[in-house]
């Protein structure tokens, strides 16, 4: 039933991206291109996005447990180093140079294959380098 449920909010998830466009990579692009053919829409999927997230991690702080599944991930504030913000520009690099970071690219797997596989393929082999360098 676990896995059912994770299915549903997942396809939610996509659908929701899907709606807002964010598995467009040229809407992306032009979100990204504040110098060029800046689009500014996307500022408000992160603007409705971001207070429901929220309320979802208070909610989640006040309980023992959560509701449906074992447990939870909850975000821990921690100090800024240097893997962090290398790993943060190299995951900016990637998303401006493809117009897609991993939420949006695994909505779009079933529209545009041809697009997606490729990039879901250099994003598990860096994932995979990634473990193998820092074990």
């Amino acid at each position: 039933m676990i896995q059912v449920i994770a299915l549903v909010l997942g396809a939610l998830f996509g659908a929701g991206l899907y709606i807002a466009g964010m598995t467009n990579p040229a809407k992306i692009v032009n979100f990204l291109d504040i110098a060029g053919t800046w689009d500014p829409s996307l500022i408000f999927v992160m603007g409705g996005g971001i207070p429901v997230a929220a309320i979802g991690f208070i909610m989640l702080r006040r309980r023992a447990a959560p509701v449906i599944f074992a447990d939870s991930q909850v975000p821990q504030g921690g100090e800024i180093d240097r893997p962090l913000v290398l790993g943060s520009a190299v995951f900016g690099i990637g998303w401006g140079i493809s117009g897609l970071c991993p939420g949006p690219a695994f909505a779009s797997v079933l529209l545009e294959p041809g697009v997606i596989i490729p990039y879901l393929v250099a994003l598990v082999l860096g994932s995979l380098a990634y473990e193998r360098f820092h074990r």
